[in-house]
């Protein structure tokens, strides 16, 4: 007698258990027709608010979507084609079709040097990393095209670079929280980016999103690139995951060359300027590699692009957040240049470098030596000891043996008497090798195979000095 009422209840069982797959299904079809009109795969007439696809509009917009991302275009939402849907990704649309197999074009600058920004920075990676990553990011592009990039830190500036949430205010393209639209941009010539805040940012590991990968794809699009079909691409739609090493894609680097052109040798090298007739051939004496771990500075700077060049004898590298780079001749990049510098500055405010070296200064826009340059010292004694720029007063300081003079290069006058060093820069040593103000606004004062470090009180700070090779030269 009851075996009916049990096969009653298996059968209400199963039909709950059907309507409960029928309505998710179609809950999963809801949410892949939102990602195809998120995204651009399918475009709601402007003549109608409300639009009900057709069968077919949906079937070919689900192979355009499954065609781009490399899975069987069967034109429906299975499995494999959702979970590639819910994959995090650019925010920016994919304008896709059947036909599209390979690099899309949207806009280009009408100029080959472009400046760029960052107004607000990953709170999970801090100033430096953030500031190292978006470098990196630019010079995958500059590395195979003509372009190049500076950063600027005032002012307007070609690309526009910061991180914000799902705040309406913010941005007209708000996120969506952890996950799914991880950065968007602009194309040319607007040249806004914007990272989402609420992503973990990483580098160097596979846990969060690295955002040096990303800034790149979004780097991409400020430069003009469309979304690639390839799905191993960096301008691919869906965010593949770290890798290391990592490297631009065929598809990335014939398109990114469509819109700006190959890299050429006078892009490579710098410009030979007309001056470099009358400047030394050579140092006075030759220099063995040196090893930075092991030599003493003649001279340190944060310089051009932004990149922190130690110099000794001949030779100069550079000092990044991962160790330092082969030394390599002064005169490849800076051509007429001397070796055995006494002190090298970079100057914000006018964009210049200067070199000192015995009577003598050269200047540099890049690293093409100004017309006319070098000239001789006038009102400084000759054999300086170091030289740096303080932001604060915009005004360059020279330093020899224990006194110091400031410099105001647009007003191309020196202060008439020197001072101190111990009157400005309490705990500072004197007789200095090397000085610079770095990207973190802090003054650092090299001797020897020590470094002392000032806060913006010019102070030394407590724990200093400490070793230069361990510190600056990860040695």
């Amino acid at each position: 007698m009851k075996l009916p009422w049990l096969t009653l209840l298996f059968q209400l069982f199963a039909w709950v258990l059907s309507a409960k797959g029928a309505a998710l299904h179609s809950m999963e079809e809801d949410e892949a027709l939102d990602f195809l009109l998120q995204f651009g795969y399918l475009q709601q007439p402007l003549e109608r608010v409300s639009h009900k696809f057709t069968e077919e509009e949906i079937e070919v917009a689900l192979r355009a979507f499954q065609l781009a991302s490399g899975l069987p275009t069967t034109g429906q939402v299975d499995v494999a084609t959702l979970s590639q849907m819910r994959q995090p990704r650019c925010g920016v649309d994919d304008p896709f079709n059947e036909r599209t197999l390979k690099y899309r074009l949207l806009g280009r600058w009408q100029k080959k040097h472009l400046t760029y920004r960052i107004y607000s920075y990953s709170k999970d990676l801090g100033i430096p990393a953030t500031r190292t990553a978006i470098q990196t990011a630019f010079k995958y592009w500059s590395d195979v095209t003509q372009l190049t990039f500076q950063e600027v830190r005032t002012g307007r500036a070609d690309i526009r670079l910061s991180f914000h949430g799902s705040n309406p205010w913010t941005c007209s393209r708000s996120f969506d929280g952890p996950g799914h639209v991880l950065a968007h941009a602009d194309i040319p010539e607007l040249g806004t980016v914007h990272f989402d805040s609420d992503e973990y940012w990483t580098e160097g590991t596979f846990r969060g999103i690295n955002l040096r990968i990303i800034a790149a794809h979004e780097i991409g699009h400020a430069l003009g690139l469309g979304h690639s079909r390839y799905p191993t691409a960096l301008m691919a739609p869906s965010y593949s995951g770290y890798r290391s090493p990592f490297r631009l894609h065929r598809d990335d680097i014939e398109g990114i060359q469509a819109l700006y052109g190959k890299k050429t040798l006078s892009t490579t090298a710098p410009e030979t300027s007309p001056a470099l007739s009358t400047a030394p051939a050579s140092a006075l004496k030759p220099s063995k590699v040196p090893d930075p771990c092991k030599d003493d500075l003649d001279a340190i700077m944060l310089g051009p692009y932004d990149k922190t060049y130690a110099f000794h004898g001949d030779y100069v590298w550079m000092v990044t957040d991962f160790g330092t780079n082969p030394p390599l001749k002064i005169s490849t990049l800076w051509k007429g240049l001397p070796g055995w510098l006494d002190a090298a500055v970079h100057s914000p405010r006018t964009g210049r470098t200067y070199f000192f070296k015995g009577t003598k200064v050269w200047r540099y826009r890049g690293f093409k030596l100004d017309y006319g340059y070098p000239k001789p010292l006038t009102r400084i004694p000759a054999k300086i000891d170091a030289a740096l720029y303080w932001p604060v007063n915009k005004k360059i300081f020279l330093f020899k043996d224990t006194e110091y003079w400031q410099w105001d290069e647009l007003g191309s006058h020196f202060a008439n008497t020197p001072r101190r060093i111990s009157t400005l820069f309490t705990g500072a040593p004197s007789h200095l090798d090397a000085a610079l103000t770095w990207e973190n606004g802090k003054l650092y004062f090299f001797k020897g195979r020590s470094y002392w470090r000032l806060n913006d009180q010019l102070l030394v700070e407590r724990g200093y000095p400490l070793s230069t090779a361990e510190r600056w030269m990860n040695c």
